[in-house]
């Protein structure tokens, strides 16, 4: 099971720290390169995968309810310490609340549980991200009406790929293919620009990963046990959201943080020292999952 952990752990920083030579070297500006990515990449993955999975999210309803509940009780049980961590709730809590749930949590979960955990583990992915892009922008920007929710194209990726999912439609080749190249990009190109960002990283930020890296897996396991007598779930799915809650933080949180100008540097910092820190922390939620 560890290597297991360690053939998807390391290929991610293999990535980052690619960016990060590159960076050291030729301090490139990756602002445009980011919004083509919220934009154009990110979308085309979501609905790539979306529209391509057989599930029915009606089959999952409680593994998506325990998903939006660990998610939103892991920032409440932050919140009271923010004034004492001396850190804006804008910084800190969307990293503590949106976790490694895609190319982290999707390959750990079919890894442990199987390919007929595949519908399972997309249930979470699409939670968490529906939740990201609402709640999450809000968060960061109180000025994002739901209009403007209604324009992202996250979120309207996500809304066609349950509809084409719903509906069993399918893509002529032709169109689908370039959707999913285009896709494939996003992935490696936010964990490169995570390694770009990594440089500008001091050692006060590093300090305030740390403690982000401890803070949200603990919070996530504490919410997890929390809702576990209310929901009732089988034992598989229950291991699911055992995994899911120890993940570390979402690098798409940096990725907002860049685009809406919320000190991406500190974040940054929680992202990568969270990610080192599911080398622990995973394997152990694993070993409680399988037992």
């Amino acid at each position: 099971m560890f290597l297991t952990i360690i053939n998807i752990v390391f290929p991610v920083f293999l990535i980052i720290a690619a960016g990060a030579g590159y960076a050291r070297y030729f301090k490139p500006d990756l602002g445009w390169i980011n919004r083509i990515n919220m934009d154009v990449f990110i979308p085309a993955l979501i609905f790539s995968v979306l529209s391509d999975s057989d599930f029915d999210l009606a089959v999952y309803w409680k593994l998506a309810l325990a998903a939006l509940v660990v998610s939103l009780g892991s920032g409440l049980l932050v919140w009271p310490f923010l004034r004492w961590m001396r850190v804006s709730a804008k910084t800190f809590l969307p990293p503590m609340m949106f976790n490694n749930t895609g190319n982290m949590g999707i390959p750990l979960l079919v890894l442990a549980f199987g390919e007929a955990a595949l519908p399972a583990a997309v249930t979470l992915f699409i939670t968490v991200n529906l939740l990201h892009f609402t709640l999450g922008i809000y968060i960061l920007d109180h000025s994002a009406g739901f209009s403007s929710l209604l324009r992202n194209p996250i979120i309207l990726a996500t809304f066609a790929g349950l509809v084409f999912s719903h509906f069993d439609w399918t893509l002529v080749a032709a169109l689908a293919l370039p959707i999913e190249m285009l896709g494939q990009i996003s992935i490696p190109l936010m964990l490169f620009a995570l390694g770009v960002r990594f440089l500008d990283v001091d050692l006060k930020d590093l300090r305030l990963g740390i403690l982000g890296a401890l803070i949200c897996p603990l919070s996530g396991l504490v919410m997890a046990y929390l809702i576990a007598p209310l929901l009732d779930l089988p034992a598989e799915q229950w291991g699911m959201v055992l995994v899911f809650s120890a993940l570390p933080p979402a690098v798409l949180n940096f990725m907002l943080a860049e685009k809406y100008h919320q000190e991406p540097q500190k974040v940054a910092s929680i992202v990568l020292a969270g990610n080192f820190a599911s080398l622990g922390f995973v394997p152990a939620a694993l070993w409680l999952a399988l037992n």
